[in-house]
């Protein structure tokens, strides 16, 4: 816009003195809505840097307290508390007996009594002057560090000397290894995935532990054999997981970056974990898949998805929407958490010196709301699934169809900036309303998709370890144990004694040419009822 002088504007007329201030109010109007998403940009950078990485409106809520507490806390009906509620004790009482209701599902020895001497109770009683009371008997835990034993297996070896099949060689029968001509056994590798897989940690760490041990085992070898025996044994072993998996109604999905050096076009360039677990309400035989792929395009989880018929809970992705459209099996629901992000990311942004704005700021409002229907889904989880569908269509559902229709009419009265984050929110809401209502027409449809998001973190820990893996058959590896680890946590198995089970059982299912029939492999799932005592938790 040309500047003019004051010479310039006391010429002009009314009317082009009227145009050029409207034009100045159109600046102005755009200038602070960009000022104002500046400003929620860095709230919410600072925020997600610094702040509590939440979504519920009970925890936003907290960060506002500081300026409402009374009000916010303020309950007429509660009753005063008693002294000995407020004061409080020197310590935390314990129950009786709780300590041997703790330590009694594990092996005991029983240590040599710690006697007093019978010259001692003469000299400090007076000859006979004395009787035993009840002994005093207490337990103290045990741990033994690492051990290491060297199993030597001898074979006998026999020759003809004459006769039919004189010169001929005969042997005793030789267990099946792991794998041939390698010192690895099904305990070694046990250690070693649940060091890396189930506790995170990276394959130096293991290797510097192992020699601190006087064990000189590289981290090339100890990879080597975890992608040996993730091709031979776990690849089938995870196939008969999928079949199970695509066998139930409704399953999860969810994915997360990765970095695989070999399989990158460029420094930068991303490959990804993709997860797929059972529905959350399937709580008898839960199942977790994951899957390596260098990319995310719908063609992926097009892939994985091919032959199911139900219902797939995901985000957002249009990946998934388009699986969707393309597998007429397959019906697609929303994460409602997803839809919440937005709000709770302006709510955080937004400045606590005037919490009545806030409160009745559009991003709080939805928020409530979101609460309000997330609040009654809770209360029906202990429900069969035909109790909560029927619940959620009598409770729930009014309030969903309430819930859309107050953000059609924010968007039509433009009340936010379309390009804010609530604006943001709300918008993404219209464009995946047919998908966040899937789960008012079937009761095993969670309502969130967090059940995946709490799979895939496992990962993303180790992730942080590691860093990156060095080639996709790594990563491919990788993959299959962790399908086979958290496969096992959700179904209460101890990972360490549940890979040294089916590490020693699947080379016995191998044929001739080393092949394993998934179908043969039930037993050996993590759900199976024949599975040994020891790799089932202790019941506390």
């Amino acid at each position: 816009m040309a500047k003019h002088t004051l010479t310039e504007l006391n010429q002009m007329s009314q009317e082009e003195l009227i145009m050029i201030i409207l034009s100045m109010q159109g600046r102005l109007d755009a200038l602070n809505e960009n000022i104002e998403k500046l400003i929620e940009q860095v709230r919410i950078a600072n925020s997600s840097r610094f702040g509590r990485r939440t979504e519920t409106l009970s925890s936003i809520d907290g960060q506002l307290s500081f300026f409402d507490e009374a009000e916010t806390l303020f309950d007429a009906s509660a009753e005063e508390p008693a002294a000995e509620e407020v004061l409080p004790s020197a310590r935390k009482k314990k129950s009786r007996g709780q300590r041997d209701l703790n330590l009694k599902e594990f092996p005991e020895e029983v240590l040599p009594v710690h006697a007093v001497p019978v010259e001692r109770l003469n000299e400090f009683y007076g000859e006979g002057n004395w009787r035993r009371m009840p002994d005093e008997v207490y337990k103290r835990l045990r741990h033994e560090p690492e051990s290491w034993t060297v199993e030597v297996h001898t074979v006998e070896v026999y020759v003809g000397t004459d006769g039919e099949h004189q010169d001929e060689f005969l042997r005793g029968n030789r267990p099946k290894d792991l794998l041939r001509n390698s010192i690895v056994t099904p305990s070694l590798l046990a250690s070693i995935l649940n060091v890396k897989y189930v506790n995170s940690s990276a394959l130096h760490r293991v290797e510097q532990e192992f020699e601190r041990n006087g064990v000189s085992i590289s981290r090339q070898t100890m990879s080597n054999w975890i992608i040996k025996c993730a091709d031979r044994y776990f690849a089938p072993f995870v196939e008969r997981m999928k079949e199970e998996l695509l066998s139930l109604h409704v399953t999860q999905a969810d994915e997360t970056p990765t970095q695989v050096i070999q399989d990158s076009s460029r420094p930068n360039s991303k490959c990804y974990m993709w997860v797929h677990r059972s529905g959350q309400f399937y709580r008898e035989r839960p199942i977790v898949i994951y899957e390596y792929q260098k990319g995310r395009d719908h063609q992926k989880p097009l892939s994985f998805y091919k032959d199911y018929k139900g219902i797939l809970v995901t985000d957002g992705l249009q990946q998934y929407h388009l699986v969707d459209k393309k597998l007429p099996g397959v019906t697609n629901a929303n994460c409602w958490a997803h839809a919440r992000r937005d709000f709770a990311d302006a709510v955080k942004a937004m400045d606590k010196k005037d919490p009545s704005a806030v409160r009745n700021s559009v991003a709080y409002i939805a928020l409530q709301k979101i609460g309000e229907f997330y609040n009654a889904d809770t209360e029906l989880k202990g429900l069969s699934s035909e109790e909560r569908l029927q619940k959620r269509q009598e409770t729930i559902q009014p309030l969903v169809e309430d819930f859309f229709a107050w953000v059609k009419e924010q968007i039509s009265q433009c009340t936010v900036p379309p390009k804010s984050k609530t604006g943001q929110g709300l918008q993404y809401l219209i464009h995946q309303e047919t998908y966040l209502k899937v789960f008012l027409t079937d009761g095993d449809v969670p309502i969130d998709n967090s059940a995946s998001e709490r799979s895939i973190r496992t990962f993303c820990i180790g992730k942080k370890n590691w860093m990156f893996h060095n080639t996709a058959n790594g990563a491919s590896a990788s993959a299959m144990v962790y399908s086979i680890s958290e496969t096992a946590k959700l179904n209460d198995l101890r990972p360490y004694y549940y890979f040294r089970y089916i590490l020693t059982e699947l080379p016995k299912r191998s044929d001739e040419n080393g092949n394993i029939d998934p179908s043969k492999l039930d037993d050996l799932m993590p759900w199976s009822s024949a599975l040994p005592d020891e790799c089932r938790k202790l019941r506390r």
